[in-house]
């Protein structure tokens, strides 16, 4: 065989063999059946030793390996409880979720409905982005309270509740400043309406009624702008909030003289 084509050869025999070798590799990693558990304790192991995102895969494991196994119930959620300790809240949500559809009575769907309402939770961003998250994290953590309003996930629920809610009224105050600004008062007295009628319990309520008053006397409505400022002295008398809205009524200034803000601190209140 002349000394190219002996080249040639080896050459070709060489990638075929190297070709074969990957084949075979890739084969042995696309599946491995293990023992159930082997798997669940690897990944208790991984979980332990902080490696979330290992113990998710030992986890899913369990179940594809092992559906109909006692040990895969358990799996799906410890699985969730792994992604949302890695922060993959998406996955943790999709397991939780499945969990839930699989096993309506088993004795952790409690702990399922919580976990996939703190994976959005955990999601909400500032106000001045999409809400989405917030959304539906107040809707997770209603029903937990709820469908389990004795259980141990439930007092936490509650508070992350007020949290949620107070998020989603910052928003409300946030847009209806927006519009408030840009001289279109319906559509800010729509958001400060809605703050006042579907998240009274927050920490925005005083200010909404306050931009309301104001709204209602920009357009000429002085007898509603009276009403209101009517319901925020009886429920916040002592607020700065109700002595700006009553000095707008009225031309006086309800506060003692030391109390009253400067130029400086009007202008941060109608920001903040």
């Amino acid at each position: 065989m002349p000394t190219r084509s002996l080249k040639t050869f080896v050459l070709a025999l060489c990638a075929a063999l190297l070709l074969a070798a990957c084949a075979g590799g890739e084969k042995k990693d696309a599946y491995v059946e293990r023992p159930v558990e082997d798997l669940y304790n690897i990944g208790l192991n991984s979980l332990a030793a902080g490696e979330y995102l290992r113990a998710a895969k030992e986890f899913d494991e369990v179940d594809r390996q092992h559906p109909y196994s006692v040990w895969a119930t358990k799996a799906k959620l410890m699985a969730a409880f792994a992604s949302y300790q890695a922060g993959k809240y998406a996955d943790a949500i999709n397991s939780a979720e499945r969990f839930k559809q699989l096993h309506p009575g088993n004795k952790d769907i409690a702990y399922a409905y919580y976990l996939a309402a703190i994976s959005y939770y955990e999601q909400i961003v500032d106000v001045g982005r999409d809400q989405g998250n917030t959304q539906n994290a107040l809707k997770g953590l209603e029903e937990v309270v709820r469908r389990f309003p004795t259980s141990e996930y439930a007092r936490d629920a509650r508070l992350k509740l007020d949290l949620a809610r107070d998020h989603l009224a910052g928003k409300e105050m946030a847009i209806g400043r927006y519009y408030q600004n840009q001289r279109h008062h319906v559509a800010a007295i729509n958001r400060y309406r809605s703050v006042v009628d579907n998240f009274q319990t927050t920490t925005h309520t005083a200010e909404a009624l306050h931009r309301l008053v104001e709204c209602y006397l920009a357009i000429g409505v002085a007898e509603e702008a009276k009403n209101v400022a009517a319901v925020l002295g009886h429920n916040y008398p002592g607020s700065d909030w109700y002595a700006d809205s009553y000095k707008l009524i009225t031309g006086q200034d309800v506060r003692p003289a030391e109390d009253r803000p400067g130029w400086l601190a009007r202008q941060l209140s109608g920001i903040f």
